[in-house]
C-alpha cells in the first residue's frame, strides 16, 4: 500500500493515507507490539466487499447464501439450526480490515491506556483479530504502547497522527460499536431461520394462544393462514382481540433467532438490532458450551413488530442519519423471521391505497428492494408474516388485485352469550373477584339485552378490572353483584 489513495466506489469509505512501504499487518517494527501472527489483507475479503457493493439479488439464484469457505461449510453442517460462530480469520469475518481499523481509531478518541481486551469487547471482535489491527496501527504510528496491565495485555493510546486520522475517519462515519456483519452472512441466517422452515401445527397454535381465550373455530381458521406464512387480514368489530391475536402469532413459530447488531451493505452501515422491538435472550448453556458465539450477533425472540396510525411510507425505507452516516433498518427488515402487524389499518396518516401499493411486490415475490444513500438498490428478503388488523371492511380498503395477494381474511366475531358468560367467570377467577349468585345473568339481561348492547371479548377484562381497582381503593373484598355491575358499567359505557 502506498501513500496514494486509490479511487473508491461511491458510498464506501476512503482508505486512510499511510506512509509509503507500510502494509496492513506487516511485521512489527517495534518490540513492544503484541505478539500475534503476521496478518495480511486476504483476497477473499476484498472480493467479498466488492460483491457486497453490487445490488444483491435473492430471487432465483440463492447460491450466494451458502457459506463461502470450506471451513464455514464444515462448521455449518454440524449445526441443526443457525448459530453464528466466532470468526477465526479475516476471511471468515468478511469485513474489510480498513473498516475495522477506522472503527478502532474512533473508539480510542479521548481514551488513554486502553487494553486490547477492552477494544475486543467494544468491537465484539476476537482478540487475535484486534491484535492484527493494533499491529497495523502501530506500524502507521497511529498508536503508541504504554506497557501492559496485570494480565499481560498491552495498553495503548492514540498518537497525534492517530487523533488526526480518527477525525478524518469521522468524516466518513462516526459509528462506533459492534463490528458490522457482512450482508451475505445475514442472508444466510435468514435462509436458515426462515418462517417457512417452521411448519407450525395445531399444538403450536394451542401453545401460542394458551394464555387467552380463542375458540376452536378461530384456531382452525388461523392455523392454515399461519402455517402458510402468507399475509392475512384480521378484521371485525373493535374489542374482539384482533391485536391480541396478532401479537401472539409469532409464538406459533417457536424458538428464537439470531440477528446482527449492525449490517454492512456494500459499505453502508445499517443498524438492525432495535431494543424497542427486539427482545434479547440468553443462549442456552448447551449452545454456549458447544460454540464460541460471534458477539456481533444477538439472540432474540422471534420478532413481532407492531405499528399503527403512525406508519408512513418512509418507515419502510432505510432511515439515513446524515450526521453520523449510518442507516436505521426499516420495519420489515426488523421483522424478518417474525411478524409485522399493521394495526388499525386504514386509520393512519398514510392512505390505504398507497400503503398497499408499497406491499404488492414483496407479497408476490417475498423479497423487497431498498435504496442505499448513494442511490444503489439492494434486494432484501421479505421473510415476515404481514398481518393487517382493522375494524373496517377489507373490500373498502383495497382493490381485487391486492386482495388476491392476501389469501386469508379472518373475521373476529363477537362472542355469543355462552362464551361471554364463561369468559366473565374465568376472568373473575383469574382476578380473584367473587361473583354473587345470579350476578352474571343480571349483567347480561340488564346491561346488554335491555340496552341492546353487543358482547365484546374485551368487556369482561375491562369491567372486572374496575371492580378490582375499587376494592383496592376502598380496601374491601373484590366482589361483584348488581350494584357493582351498575357502577362499573356506568363508568365504562357512560350513561347511554
Amino acid at each position: 500500500m502506498t501513500d496514494q489513495n486509490p479511487p473508491r466506489r461511491p458510498g464506501t469509505a476512503p482508505p486512510l493515507r499511510v506512509p509509503a512501504n507500510v502494509k496492513f499487518g506487516g511485521a512489527s517494527d517495534n518490540a513492544d507490539a503484541p505478539t500475534t501472527r503476521a496478518p495480511t489483507v486476504p483476497a477473499a475479503a476484498r472480493a467479498a466487499q466488492e460483491r457486497a457493493a453490487a445490488a444483491i439479488r435473492v430471487g432465483e439464484d440463492r447460491s450466494f447464501m451458502q457459506p463461502e469457505t470450506e471451513t464455514q461449510r464444515v462448521r455449518q453442517r454440524k449445526l441443526n439450526n443457525f448459530v453464528p460462530v466466532e470468526a477465526r480469520s479475516w476471511d471468515e469475518l468478511g469485513i474489510d480490515p480498513e473498516m475495522v481499523l477506522g472503527q478502532c481509531l474512533r473508539m480510542l478518541v479521548g481514551q488513554s491506556k486502553v487494553s486490547g481486551k477492552q477494544i475486543s469487547e467494544w468491537a465484539d471482535l476476537p482478540l487475535p483479530l484486534v491484535g492484527d489491527v493494533l499491529n497495523a496501527m502501530k506500524q502507521r504510528k497511529l498508536i503508541e504502547y504504554l506497557g501492559t496491565n496485570a494480565i499481560g495485555d498491552h495498553l495503548v493510546q492514540l498518537t497525534t497522527a492517530g487523533n488526526e486520522a480518527a477525525l478524518e475517519s469521522k468524516k466518513v462515519t462516526s459509528y462506533v460499536g459492534s463490528t458490522p456483519v457482512p450482508y451475505k452472512s445475514y442472508l444466510l441466517s435468514i435462509r436458515q431461520q426462515s418462517l417457512t422452515n417452521a411448519n407450525p401445527g395445531p399444538e403450536d397454535l394451542q401453545r401460542a394462544f394458551g394464555d387467552i381465550d380463542v375458540s376452536d373455530d378461530m384456531l382452525d381458521r388461523l392455523g392454515p393462514a399461519i402455517a402458510s406464512c402468507k399475509s392475512l387480514f384480521l378484521y371485525g368489530p373493535p374489542g374482539n382481540g384482533k391485536t391480541t391475536i396478532a401479537e401472539r402469532i409469532t409464538r406459533a413459530f417457536g424458538d428464537a433467532i439470531w440477528i446482527p447488531r449492525t449490517l454492512s451493505i456494500g459499505g453502508t452501515l445499517v443498524k438492525l438490532f432495535d431494543p424497542a422491538v427486539h427482545k434479547p435472550i440468553e443462549p442456552s448453556a448447551e449452545i454456549q458450551r458447544q460454540f464460541r458465539i460471534d458477539r456481533r450477533w444477538v439472540l432474540i425472540e422471534r420478532p413481532t413488530v407492531i405499528t399503527g396510525g403512525e406508519l408512513t411510507l418512509d418507515m419502510l425505507e432505510l432511515q439515513f442519519d446524515a450526521t453520523n452516516n449510518v442507516c436505521e433498518a426499516p420495519l420489515q427488515l426488523k421483522a424478518n423471521c417474525g411478524t409485522l402487524v399493521i394495526d388499525d389499518f386504514g386509520r393512519g396518516h398514510t392512505s390505504p391505497q398507497d400503503l398497499l401499493n408499497r406491499w404488492i411486490f414483496p407479497l408476490e415475490k417475498r423479497y423487497d428492494f431498498l435504496k442505499l444513500p448513494d442511490g444503489r438498490k439492494v434486494e432484501c428478503p421479505f421473510d415476515c408474516l404481514l398481518v393487517f388488523s382493522t375494524n373496517l371492511e377489507p373490500r373498502d380498503l383495497a382493490d381485487e388485485a391486492f386482495m388476491r395477494r392476501i389469501p386469508y381474511k379472518i373475521y373476529a366475531n363477537n362472542p355469543d352469550e355462552e362464551e361471554f358468560k364463561a369468559l366473565i367467570e374465568k376472568t373473575a377467577a383469574k382476578y380473584g373477584v367473587s361473583l354473587m349468585p345470579h350476578s352474571v345473568k343480571y349483567l347480561i339481561d340488564r346491561h346488554y339485552k335491555m340496552a341492546n348492547r353487543e358482547f365484546r371479548f374485551c368487556h369482561p377484562r375491562d369491567l372486572l378490572s374496575q371492580v378490582v381497582h375499587y376494592a383496592e381503593y376502598t380496601n374491601t373484598e373484590a366482589k361483584c353483584g348488581p350494584s357493582e355491575w351498575d357502577r362499573v358499567v356506568s363508568n365504562y359505557f357512560g350513561l347511554s
